[in-house]
């Protein structure tokens, strides 16, 4: 069997077993009969316990209810892995598409720029972080326009917006720093290894923020309003894992965010132009209005060229 159709038994079984309250060998193995997947109980054995050791993932039986569950405390990533399964059983399908007819693609438009630059690196990245093995390369920033030399330990690859970044403590420093791939120039995995320090989580830094940016400000509610046609999509599509309906009628879509405010959640409200408002915290509204201030300045008669 392909590795597609190994995911997507995986995929049947947590979903079986999240909606399923409780469901037995049998259940589960019913379940992925009725999706084209005929196994017996060692292979079901063995597909629970490649789900715990290559996705983190605890699956346990509950005597008492005589069936099985998933122990969310003691369960890692559990967000990202319903990520990956979104993006390998849609590269499934478009697989299956394609195979069953060339002109597949003909029908299928892809939001990109002219390909994902930098993507060959990510599985040397990622073997790099799986064997705490330390990199080099050099980077251009953006915002400087100079490439600058970098050893890191790398911890973790973020994905945002359908760009990758790697996430580690450059060699010297303490502090976590963020690379994105596709200025990434001349990667080098070392021999050379690391001890990475326990004490630190870099995806849970992310679990309060949107997007990449790291900020000095703390968790707080951030509250804003939509117009009732917008609120549509932000509910299809939150903003955030913790996104809150507060008021839903024909007046506005209420929300509420609890994040650490930073650039992005900055970038992302000036997405939504006119068809949001922040309500709170203020200091973030008055923000907001400064910057659309300005940006009006700049449209304004007085400094036409």
């Amino acid at each position: 069997m392909s590795k597609h159709g190994e995911i997507r038994r995986y995929s049947l079984i947590i979903e079986k077993i999240i909606r399923g309250h409780y469901p037995g060998f049998r259940e589960i193995g019913d379940y992925l009969h009725e999706h084209g997947f005929q196994v017996g109980d060692r292979t079901l054995q063995r597909d629970i316990e490649q789900i715990r050791y290559d996705f983190c993932i605890e699956i346990k039986y509950d005597r008492s209810k005589k069936g099985y569950c998933i122990d969310y405390e003691n369960s890692l990533n559990l967000e990202s892995f319903f990520h990956f399964l979104e993006i390998v059983n849609t590269a499934e399908l478009l697989t299956e598409s394609l195979m069953e007819s060339k002109d597949t693609l003909k029908y299928i438009s892809f939001d990109t720029g002219g390909g994902l630059k930098g993507i060959e690196n990510l599985k040397p990245l990622l073997r790099a972080i799986k064997e705490n093995l330390k990199i080099f390369f050099r980077h251009y920033n953006f915002q400087t326009d100079k490439t600058t030399e970098y050893t890191l330990k790398p911890y973790l690859l973020r994905e945002y917006q359908n760009r990758w970044y790697v996430v580690g403590i450059v060699a010297g420093t303490k502090d976590l720093r963020i690379f994105g791939i596709d200025r990434i120039l001349d990667l080098e995995v070392r021999t050379e290894t690391f001890c990475p320090d326990t004490g630190l989580d870099p995806a849970r830094l992310f679990d309060q923020t949107i997007g990449l940016i790291f900020s000095q400000n703390t968790v707080q509610d951030v509250i804003l309003s939509f117009t009732p046609t917008q609120g549509k999509y932000v509910k299809t599509l939150p903003l955030h894992k913790s996104q809150q309906v507060l008021v839903d009628n024909a007046r506005e879509c209420r929300i509420r965010l609890h994040v650490i405010p930073n650039y992005e959640l900055t970038q992302e409200v000036l997405r939504h132009g006119d068809t949001v408002k922040v309500l709170e915290p203020a200091w973030l509204a008055a923000e907001i209005r400064q910057i659309l201030n300005n940006t009006l300045e700049k449209y304004s008669t007085d400094n036409d060229r």
